[in-house]
């Protein structure tokens, strides 16, 4: 496997990376402490570059908190738009192929139909902005990058909505959830092993790709079916987006199309509910 740098190593992807890469038996590869890996810090990086010379640079840094951003949109763009450009900058000098996670926030998401890659981009949201923007600055500087659009992330690692879920309907008799915002959950485990999939393949078919699970459901089912895997007893009630207002505009249609990562890469993605079978089982085992 080629020399591999992580930034962004101590969130949720990055610790899955991590445990994958454990898993494998990926020894090439570096997870900085998050002091050394600052992506607004320029010659810091270059310090960090310099040391490692990589092949590959994964890109899991990122502002993510979405309504908080569109307060804070200095911040989200410095990270989500500056970050990336420091990034793509440096590969370029060191000839490193820059994977990029990005998601499906950039798509207004008002139509129902499968997204393509070539959809497009319509973002409603600060955090989905900022996310096209940096897409945009890797394309402006290195031709050698592959941008990995996913969503609705989540894992046994870090927070996200299972957890979330899992430990409300602990405490909890009743729940309400959103049933009118429509996705693909995906198991940040899956899109590890995905990534290490493309840099072992050594395709160089670079570009923008869509990975999340297989499958269509709403939060409202998606939590449903996470307090049937996990036993949770819970009332579950559903509520439309407007009874539940956020700062920030969701996607209320964000299923995206998967079909040229799939082909390109030989990828062979489990459904979502699969995969949300074995993270429930492997939070169990941890708990």
């Amino acid at each position: 496997m080629s020399k591999i740098l992580v930034f962004g190593a101590s969130g949720q992807l990055g610790t899955c990376l991590r445990s994958v890469a454990a898993r494998q038996g990926i020894t090439e590869i570096t997870f900085p402490v998050e002091g050394s890996a600052n992506i607004l810090n320029k010659e810091g990086l270059k310090a960090l570059f310099d040391l490692e010379k990589p092949e590959f640079v994964i890109n899991c840094a990122a502002y993510t908190a979405v309504d908080k951003a569109e307060d804070e949109l200095k911040l989200a763009t410095d990270i989500n738009c500056e970050g990336a450009k420091n990034l793509a900058v440096l590969c370029k000098d060191y000839a490193s192929t820059l994977i990029h996670i990005s998601t499906d926030f950039v798509f207004e998401g008002n139509i129902p139909k499968l997204l393509q890659e070539e959809d497009i981009a319509s973002p409603i949201s600060v955090y989905g902005l900022t996310k096209l923007q940096g897409e945009q600055a890797i394309a402006a500087v290195t031709g050698q990058f592959y941008i990995l659009r996913t969503s609705w992330l989540y894992s046994e690692f870090a927070n996200n909505f299972v957890k979330t879920m899992l430990k409300l309907g602990a405490d909890r008799d009743e729940l309400k959830v959103i049933a009118d915002q429509v996705g693909t959950p995906t198991y940040a485990i899956d899109l590890a092993e995905a990534i290490f999939k493309i840099i072992a393949s050594g395709n160089t078919s670079y570009g923008i790709y869509h990975y999340s699970n297989e499958g269509v459901t709403s939060w409202y089912d998606f939590a449903k079916a996470i307090f049937e895997l996990s036993n949770t007893s819970v009332k579950l009630l559903p509520i439309s987006t407007s009874e539940y207002p956020t700062k920030a505009m969701r996607p209320a249609f964000s299923v995206m199309n998967k079909q040229k990562i799939k082909t390109t890469f030989n990828l062979d993605i489990p459904h979502w509910r699969d995969s949300l079978e074995k993270c429930i089982i492997a939070l169990n085992i941890n708990a």
